[in-house]
């Protein structure tokens, strides 16, 4: 199950990139082939700048999408920033390089050209189209990181208007929370403690493998939701908890060594109803509104008091059911803001 959510998580980034170069290279057939006449030796009318647009955009976005996979679940926050910027620049010359030598094969299988491989890539004007081509990269790339600032998937959904109204969702929220953390800042120092904490949001990624949503990250707590049926279907929001304390504890060496500490979470979670809707006039968010989520961050809360690691309230309790895991009945807990106690379990790994 992980896998396949791994796999379709992959699936829309090369699709994200396959999409955007096939419309960047029609574009620019549009451009070069509609009203405009080539300064180079090739000639090219808008008919064969669209066959090669249509064959050449998608293989560009494998090679920019397989590039971004890779950055992001193998080198990102795995080497500094200077590093970072070299591969980046490097990256910049091999895509240069696999771009001519791609678009030069496909004329040549269509078309058929004397002209050799380095004639064809320095012909008039074939720097102004470099140029295109280089910003076309750098917008997707930007592109690609609002879309995961705003959430996955939720770029579109905002440039859709998909939220502009506010909008009722079934949906499920979980708290997680950093323990000790206030012993942690005085011991490591803020720039030190502000690390650590960078460090258990990157392993908090693991939670996407359960097709969870990172809602927000406030201080040392992040917030994580799912479509109310996303989240029950094969007790995901359980194995998102368990999965990313397994993560950490296979990480112990790392932490220790660096923070001389095992950092561990604990968390609450409710399922409801909620309102989902655009906010901001010049800092824009997309932003869940309701009681669900002031009663999740509440369960959270009595973990200390309860002694538990995750509680969940029990209406979410009685759509869960899984041999892999024992529920066990914490009582009514009057929560704050609350008219009524709200029962509470807590849920254990078998």
């Amino acid at each position: 199950m992980a896998v396949a959510l791994k796999n379709k998580r992959r699936w829309r980034i090369l699709r994200f990139y396959i999409l955007g170069w096939t419309l960047a290279c029609i574009f620019l057939s549009i451009v070069r082939g509609v009203g405009t006449q080539e300064l180079g030796e090739l000639q090219f009318n808008f008919p064969d700048n669209l066959v090669i647009s249509v064959i050449l955009g998608p293989i560009l976005g494998l090679i920019s999408g397989t590039a971004q996979i890779l950055v992001e679940e193998r080198i990102y926050k795995f080497m500094s920033i200077q590093r970072l910027l070299l591969i980046r620049f490097l990256y910049t010359i091999l895509f240069l390089v696999l771009m001519v030598f791609t678009a030069y094969s496909v004329y040549q299988l269509l078309f058929g050209t004397s002209l050799g491989i380095l004639d064809f890539a320095f012909d008039r004007g074939s720097g102004a189209i470099y140029f295109y081509m280089l910003s076309v990269d750098l917008f997707l790339a930007v592109l690609r990181q609002v879309n995961l600032m705003l959430g996955e998937g939720n770029l579109m959904k905002l440039l859709l208007g998909r939220f502009y109204t506010p909008r009722e969702e079934s949906r499920i929220f979980m708290f997680l929370d950093l323990q000790d953390s206030t012993a942690l800042a005085e011991r490591l120092g803020h720039v030190t403690y502000s690390k650590l904490v960078q460090d258990c949001f990157n392993d908090l990624g693991i939670a996407i493998s359960n097709d969870a949503e990172i809602y927000q990250y406030v201080g040392d707590e992040a917030v994580l939701t799912w479509p109310l049926e996303e989240g029950i279907q094969s007790q995901n929001l359980l194995k998102t908890f368990y999965n990313f304390k397994q993560r950490l504890e296979r990480k112990r060496a790392y932490y220790e060594k660096r923070y001389d500490c095992l950092p561990f979470f604990k968390a609450g979670v409710h399922a409801g109803i909620v309102t989902v809707t655009e906010v901001g006039k010049y800092k824009k968010e997309i932003a869940y509104h309701g009681d669900t989520i002031n009663t999740a961050a509440r369960i959270q809360g009595q973990c200390n008091a309860l002694k538990s690691d995750l509680l969940l309230s029990e209406k979410l309790r009685q759509q869960l059911d899984s041999p892999n895991y024992k529920f066990k009945a914490m009582g009514s807990v009057p929560l704050k803001g609350k008219k009524e106690a709200v029962a509470i379990f807590s849920a254990t790994q078998n």
